[in-house]
């Protein structure tokens, strides 16, 4: 009896088809760590929620009905080829433009002394994190289009480090100093990724340098938060004061923790609890057991998302697999940093775990892109396409396509590690 092959899924004509599931791997720790992200939010908030709003489930109901949300959308969206998103590019890039500039404008929702969301009824929007994504997509679609001239400084840097810059711009407006270093990494990372000059990018490097030097002494609340970091016991009763105590809460926590639910410092000592500073309250209920298997299910998702990006049927696939993992990765880095104060306050969510609607549902988009990418493909398509004979051929013809083929995938197997050189690519 024979078994009916698995039909494969549409892609854009041209293109491979999808002939494999998504990374079941990658798809159960971030399904995980959405899970356990809830369970978190509402641990950190009950009390504050009680205390503010009269309702110890407020943030829980909130954060559940995002979770459904953000996990329909995320595996939603891994069924959707991601050549798909080639044609599209730009809505996404100038809707965040049009969001940031309504934020610095005047139309977005102050809070802390910043002004980084749009409220639309009981939901904030966050045009930072969206304005994120938007750069990945647009980025991974310029640099493969324009792998042939990626060396030149007209065409393959210049155009790249100005959009970067207009969108940090917008961010510093907020202020949202974080996202604006954020956003100047990611460009980074991608240029050097598609093989750009090192020159340039070394340059541009020793110029970005002392305009942040700048920003940051030329701002009171930014210099506070240098204090802070350098000495937050010192300044414990002011600017150090949620640095001094997210430290505390690690330290309260020990080996195995205080029991989850059982933090003392969520009782209106740390401010924050259940947004930037989450991870505090993780180190203090679940101890260093708990922080270490957070910390191993964030560097699960950076391997997978890495192997899906050297994996990856062309250089679009592979700047889209590695923007995206960079920005969990960098942005899951900087938050766990800054609350053990390893890093100065930078005011990022921990992607899945934090409080946050519009981060979530970011974060779980960008996933699903990135678990389409790690579908497996079939390469006949885009060989006929070209003008290539069948790999399943048998005359010498298709075993020369076999032999390319199986040489691309080595070189990709090759390629996993900093400074990633997607196919087609060269190291500037």
């Amino acid at each position: 009896m024979t078994q009916t092959p698995r039909p494969r899924e549409s892609a854009p004509r041209g293109y491979p088809a999808v002939v494999g599931p998504a990374d079941p791997v990658l798809t159960a720790v971030v399904v995980a760590l959405v899970a356990f992200g809830v369970v978190m939010v509402f641990s950190a908030s009950a009390v504050f929620a009680s205390r503010t709003y009269d309702d110890p489930f407020r943030f829980l109901f909130r954060q559940t009905a995002f979770a459904v949300v953000g996990l329909v959308l995320m595996l939603g969206i891994a069924r959707v080829d991601y050549h798909r998103y080639r044609p599209l590019t730009y809505v996404p890039l100038g809707g965040a433009v049009v969001l940031l500039l309504a934020v610095v404008l005047g139309f977005g929702r102050t809070a802390g002394g910043a002004s980084r969301w749009i409220q639309l009824g009981p939901i904030n929007i966050q045009p930072a994190e969206i304005a994120k994504l938007a750069l990945i997509l647009w980025l991974a679609y310029s640099l493969s289009k324009k792998r042939e001239s990626i060396r030149s400084f007209q065409i393959g840097f210049l155009p790249h480090v100005l959009m970067a810059g207009i969108l940090a711009l917008l961010c510093l407006k907020q202020p949202d100093f974080g996202s604006a270093v954020m956003i100047t990494l990611l460009t980074f990372v991608l240029l050097f990724t598609a093989g750009a000059r090192l020159g340039y990018l070394l340059g541009a490097v020793l110029v970005a340098l002392p305009i942040a030097y700048l920003l940051v002494v030329g701002n009171e609340y930014r210099m506070n938060r240098i204090r802070a970091f350098l000495a937050p016991f010192e300044h414990r009763h002011d600017v150090g004061y949620q640095v001094a105590e997210s430290l505390m809460s690690f330290g309260a926590g020990g080996v195995t923790g205080v029991g989850l639910g059982d933090s003392r410092q969520k009782l209106f000592y740390l401010p924050e609890a259940h947004t930037d500073f989450i991870s505090a309250i993780v180190g203090e209920e679940l101890g260093f057991v708990g922080v270490a298997m957070l910390i191993a299910a964030f560097v699960l998702v950076v391997w997978r998302g890495l192997r899906a990006a050297a994996g990856a049927a062309d250089d679009y696939g592979t700047y889209l697999a590695v923007g995206i993992t960079m920005f969990l990765g960098l942005q899951s880095f900087t938050n766990l940093a800054v609350a053990m104060g390893l890093l100065p306050t930078k005011g990022l969510v921990l992607p899945f775990i934090s409080y946050g609607g519009s981060s979530l549902l970011v974060n779980c988009a960008a996933v699903g892109i990135l678990l389409n990418v790690s579908r497996a493909r079939s390469t006949q398509e885009a060989d006929e396409a070209a003008g290539d004979p069948p790999a399943d051929s048998n005359d010498e013809t298709g075993r020369r396509t076999r032999r390319r083929r199986s040489k691309q995938n080595r070189r990709r197997a090759k390629g996993v590690g900093v400074g990633v050189v997607a196919p087609g690519g060269s190291v500037g």
